[in-house]
């Protein structure tokens, strides 16, 4: 599914500003919304992907921090042996080349080596807001090379 023909099909779709940069391996992805609201630690994080799911996408406004980096290579790899599908990071990630070789999606602002703060403050499955976009746990992000669209539905193109 790509992003343009879904924003033609169904023109009431959130479509996120372009702000982000490609990461991972897998470019096009998409699945259901989890979020995560935390700002400079990464803990929520690391709580959200070491979740069993199926293929969700986990949403994490950092509140566009860019003095550290709320994903490495490690939780990336968390998320992908847990079954995650990707993650959209208002915010920086680090370990970029190495997350580059993972099948995997991650679009984030940028890149910092710095590590974030580990204190354990931070929200799991509340609503976010970033990119022009609310992004609610449940619905269903689709993300390319275009950019991002978001549903409060599962999408599909008619035949």
């Amino acid at each position: 599914m790509n992003t343009a023909d879904l924003s033609d099909t169904y023109p009431d779709v959130q479509i996120c500003e372009p702000l982000f940069r490609n990461f991972g391996r897998t470019i096009s992805f998409h699945g259901p919304v989890r979020t995560v609201k935390c700002f400079e630690d990464n803990t929520c994080i690391r709580q959200a992907l070491s979740q069993q799911v199926d293929g969700a996408v986990l949403v994490v406004d950092a509140g566009g921090s860019r003095r550290c980096a709320m994903l490495g290579d490690n939780l990336a790899r968390m998320g992908l042996d847990n079954g995650w599908t990707g993650a959209v990071f208002n915010g920086l990630i680090r370990d970029s080349a190495e997350i580059g070789t993972m099948p995997f999606g991650v679009k984030a602002l940028g890149t910092i080596p710095k590590r974030s703060q580990k204190e354990g403050v931070g929200k799991v499955d509340v609503p976010v807001s970033f990119a022009g976009v609310t992004f609610e746990p449940g619905d269903y992000l689709y993300a390319d090379e275009d950019g991002i669209i978001v549903s409060r539905e599962p999408l599909a193109l008619p035949d």
